[in-house]
């Protein structure tokens, strides 16, 4: 991988995140009567956009948004400008990895017809957040934000409106614990902008419709592992390369699941709520290939995983796959919504670089340019540690973009450990561990989940 590509100035950046930086402080203090330093942040949104087909509805808005007088229909239009802006971002970023990897990317897939979504319920969700922009992020009290509720309540029961439904339920409730913001001395404005964009996106017809899909057949070699944990909900990521059956290139996939977890239930005890969901974190962690049949994948490379068509294959190992097939893997195109530089998360592979650390960081010095290593996303259930990383020689990772730099999330390691060279994933007890602190916190996890299903029988019992 050519490091030093990583390392260059991508043209336009610092400014385009200006101009989103100056929407997102207009939106903190809120669009019901701005104030001149909010109305500039708004114009430098339109200005930004300027030459694009949103140019002219951009500028309407913003103008409309200065006075006081934006309807919902105008902040749809700034919300579309902001999340333009950050997709161009993505794209650029994206661009550069390409070069970076040296690898293709697959065709960008049309958008689908307009869904059927109810009306209704769109023009509530867009009504409260509506609101929300209204009062801005300091201005928000627990009054507005519980305007959430009723919407969420009536999106949930219907699994088109699920996403929809869990990403205003999950911004709810972070608002919720600010309250009241008159009284935050630190606002997130970037991921409630982030955010709210989003949302309000998604209440347009067809935005929140499911990606057309396709089937997967071949084999399925695994990467590693990404978990992203809350203290509610866990899920599991496997990144992976599918060899299709009929002879095409190699293809990067991701393979996930997701269930609902107590904040009890932490470390290696993760594992025992994701592993009866999918068969793949036990391949995973028996270092397994997967033999796919007509497995639903969409055209982002997400496969829409059933054990029914997945059967257990032949010993893989990760870096073997690494140093021989993820060269010649075709990396999958990105929705139009999910262009968003926090959502880069690329499957490298990187050897012979030097570690040195410094100021609580460990770079990788990579062809002598250095490369952030993030060691706090370093999964906490498993046998990976920031020492592994330290002392490797090879890593397989995801390069990942924050704070203005490329770093990479290691997934697996190449290491030393008594003289003997072994390789350390971050999934190694996907598929059960032997090692002491991973048995405890199985058998918590299990003692944890039978107190609350005993608890929970009883309460349906009454």
């Amino acid at each position: 991988m050519r490091a030093d590509l990583l390392a260059e100035t991508v043209a336009g950046l610092d400014e385009v995140l200006t101009a989103v930086d100056a929407f997102d402080r207009a939106l903190a203090g809120g669009l019901l009567r701005p104030r001149p330093a909010q109305a500039a942040g708004l114009t430098e949104l339109a200005d930004a956009v300027a030459g694009t087909p949103l140019a002219t509805r951009a500028a309407e808005a913003a103008g409309r948004a200065a006075a006081g007088a934006a309807s919902e229909d105008d902040l749809v239009a700034l919300a579309a400008a902001r999340v333009a802006l950050l997709g161009s971002v993505h794209d650029a970023l994206m661009s550069r990895i390409d070069e970076a990897t040296g690898r293709g990317r697959g065709r960008e897939t049309a958008p689908p017809a307009a869904d059927r979504q109810p009306a209704n319920l769109s023009a509530a969700a867009r009504s409260w957040l509506s609101d929300l922009a209204r009062c801005g992020w300091q201005g928000i009290d627990h009054e507005v934000v519980s305007g959430a509720a009723p919407v969420v309540s009536a999106m949930l029961p219907d699994p088109a409106l699920r996403r929809q439904a869990t990403l205003l339920d999950g911004f709810a409730a972070e608002l919720a614990a600010s309250c009241p913001g008159a009284s935050l001395e630190r606002v997130p404005v970037r991921r409630w902008g982030d955010l709210w964009s989003r949302a309000m996106l998604l209440t347009v017809p067809g935005a929140a419709m499911a990606p057309p899909t396709g089937t997967a057949t071949g084999r399925l070699l695994p990467l590693g592992v990404d978990v992203q944990e809350h203290a509610t909900a866990v899920q599991a990521q496997v990144h992976a390369v599918l060899e299709p059956a009929d002879g095409t290139a190699p293809r990067l996939v991701r393979a996930a699941v997701s269930v609902p977890k107590p904040d009890t239930v932490v470390g290696a005890g993760l594992w025992q709520l994701l592993r009866p969901h999918m068969s793949l974190l036990t391949a995973v962690g028996e270092g397994r290939a997967m033999n796919l049949a007509e497995m639903p994948v969409t055209a982002e490379g997400d496969l829409l995983w059933s054990d029914a068509r997945a059967r257990p294959g032949e010993p893989a190992d990760a870096f073997a796959t690494a140093r021989v097939v993820l060269p010649t893997a075709t990396d999958a195109a990105t929705a139009p919504l999910d262009r968003h530089p926090a959502r880069i998360a690329v499957p490298v592979f990187l050897e012979g670089y030097t570690v040195r650390k410094a100021d609580d960081m460990l770079p990788f010095t990579v062809a002598g340019h250095p490369l952030t290593v993030d060691t706090d996303r370093v999964l906490a259930a498993g046998p990976l540690t920031p020492e592994a990383v330290a002392s490797s020689g090879a890593c397989v990772g995801l390069l990942r973009w924050d704070a203005g730099t490329f770093g990479v999330q290691p997934l697996a390691v190449e290491t030393t450990v008594r003289k003997k060279a072994v390789a350390i994933h971050a999934g190694g007890w996907a598929a059960g561990t032997t090692d002491k602190a991973g048995v405890r916190a199985e058998k918590a996890a299990t003692d944890a989940v039978a107190v609350l299903r005993e608890r929970a029988g009883r309460l349906l019992r009454k």
